[in-house]
């Protein structure tokens, strides 16, 4: 039912608006660690012991954020690193174009999102008078009354994906 839904909303929003597959984008959030663990260990044949060939440190999961549209092009990543304050050498290396943000937990907030969608407008040069489709899911920091007047003010039609823990289709239009 939440899936006819969702696809119901879909339809009606092409309908209305017309999107070409360079208009419509999906907005994708996961996490990745700061320390990678290896695949595989090599040591001397014959060792009996293997010592750590990997930092002592745990590392921490950093955000990434990211859209990409229908014909297969890419927003630069956005990145919410589990920092108070967000300094510019977090990026070093990272993917030109990237974008950060920081709060403590790392998670994306309300006003990381609305970060987010600055940085995707400025990417997709989106407006009023050409709008983009964005698909993005249920996440709470995706339905801030901020992030969708943001939206609004910036020709970004927002629709969310259904999720199995929510009754109905949130849509956001």
């Amino acid at each position: 039912m939440n899936v006819d839904m969702f696809f119901q909303n879909l339809q009606s929003v092409q309908d209305r608006y017309e999107f070409t597959p360079r208009d419509m984008w999906n907005m994708v959030e996961t996490w990745v660690p700061t320390v990678q663990k290896p695949v595989k260990v090599v040591a001397r044949k014959g060792s009996k012991q293997i010592g750590k060939i990997t930092s002592a440190e745990r590392g921490t999961l950093v955000t990434v954020a990211i859209a990409v549209s229908a014909i297969g092009n890419a927003v630069p990543p956005f990145l919410v690193f589990p920092r108070v304050h967000f300094h510019d050498h977090f990026l070093i290396n990272s993917p030109l174009g990237s974008y950060g943000a920081a709060n403590p937990s790392g998670w994306m907030k309300e006003s990381d999102f609305v970060g987010f969608l600055n940085h995707f407008v400025k990417h997709t040069k989106c407006l009023k008078e050409h709008p983009v489709l964005l698909l993005l899911d249920n996440h709470e920091s995706h339905l801030s009354i901020d992030g969708l007047n943001y939206c609004k003010a910036n020709g970004i039609i927002a629709l969310s994906f259904p999720h199995t823990a929510l009754i109905g289709c949130n849509r956001m239009i």
